[in-house]
């Protein structure tokens, strides 16, 4: 039986592998020229997706009048001269094309299509309003669009080409698998899912998705690990006689309200701060403390959600199940101390992922 596969995106920081300041100045404007690009394109595209669904509210006028959003050669009813997914791929090869990679422009038609459809339902009834797109939301590519994937031994970082821009890896002092991942991708032992680039702030991010199988234990689903999250405990945990606490309300909760003091104590002196380039400038000490909060906490929520994975997989259970979270949840939401400090959902989201790669079911109560 075929090992059930999972996908995991990494962030992984690319530079421009050009000798020549210009050359890099060049290519790296190009590239931001692509991202906004797809940022208008996207925008373009959801709201023909939606007129072309929405079609029949804008029929109230006329009765008598059939329609179906099908290429009119292949149906008599048929409205389009087109398929609706080539439909909107015209709309943006005609206004793009020439100013980016058409590959580019197909993977980001047929992504905001598959999430178009799923989001539906959604839109149909007034629940969800329709996505609104911003700069920095990269542009998509898929592995056929990438040549020359090697390691540079000498250098010690992983090269390619991305549509004839050359790029290197700088993973600095990596303590997670996206060496082994790539060192993997080169030896054809994982395939590369498409994936996105993204631009900000001068820095070139990619976020690579591979295609990677579920890891094998030998588990029992009739063992359940019984689990509760909380803000004195982040987590409590307990299999059949087998008892762990991970993480305290010192460790947790007391430093992260530590950065915050700081963050304020930066913000009361942000007033004496050396101005001359507004209020970047002046801010910049509390910007630092506000990502210094962001780091600690979703280091620390990786942490406690893989002490809880291999706690289960210690003892063989093959069910986990967190109890009694939407009372505590209900409870939080009516104390903003507690919203604002106990970051459930970002720990039951990263316990829900590793618990999927170890083949563990996870029931919430």
């Amino acid at each position: 039986m075929k090992n059930k596969s999972l996908r995991l995106t990494r962030k992984i920081r690319l530079k421009i592998d050009l000798p020549d300041y210009e050359e890099r100045k060049a290519a790296k404007a190009k590239l931001y020229d692509w991202q906004y690009c797809c940022f208008k394109a996207s925008n373009i595209i959801v709201s023909h997706l939606y007129v072309q669904e929405m079609i029949n509210d804008f029929f109230y006028l006329t009765e008598g009048i059939k329609y179906k959003l099908v290429d009119v050669k292949k149906h008599e009813d048929g409205i389009l001269n087109r398929s609706r997914l080539n439909s909107t791929y015209r709309v943006l090869s005609d206004r793009f094309k020439g100013q980016i990679p058409t590959k580019i422009l197909t993977n980001l038609n047929n992504d905001l299509a598959r999430s178009f459809n799923k989001s539906k339902p959604k839109y149909w009834s007034g629940e969800r309003a329709l996505s609104n797109f911003k700069k920095d939301n990269g542009f998509p590519f898929t592995s056929e669009s990438i040549s020359g994937f090697k390691y540079d031994e000498d250098r010690k970082v992983f090269c390619f080409r991305l549509f004839t821009i050359p790029f290197c890896t700088y993973l600095g002092r990596d303590f997670t698998d996206k060496r082994s991942l790539l060192h993997r991708f080169i030896k054809g032992e994982t395939t590369l899912r498409t994936s996105q680039i993204k631009l900000k702030d001068g820095k070139i991010f990619w976020f690579a998705v591979f295609d990677v199988e579920q890891e094998q234990h030998t588990l029992k689903p009739q063992v359940i690990a019984e689990a509760s999250l909380s803000l004195e405990y982040p987590i409590t945990v307990k299999i059949g006689s087998n008892r762990m606490t991970i993480g305290t309300k010192e460790e947790f909760l007391y430093r992260r309200l530590a950065i915050q003091a700081a963050r304020k104590r930066a913000i009361a002196g942000s007033v004496y701060s050396r101005g001359g380039h507004g209020r970047k400038r002046k801010l910049k000490g509390v910007d630092q403390f506000k990502e210094k909060e962001t780091n600690y906490v979703n280091q620390r929520l990786h942490v406690y959600s893989r002490k809880l994975i291999d706690f289960c997989v210690k003892h063989r259970a093959g069910t986990l199940m967190l109890l009694d979270q939407e009372a505590k949840i209900k409870a939080a939401k009516e104390q903003d101390f507690v919203l604002r400090n106990w970051s459930y959902y970002e720990l039951t989201q990263k316990i829900a992922y590793k618990a999927e790669k170890a083949g563990i079911e996870m029931v919430v109560g």
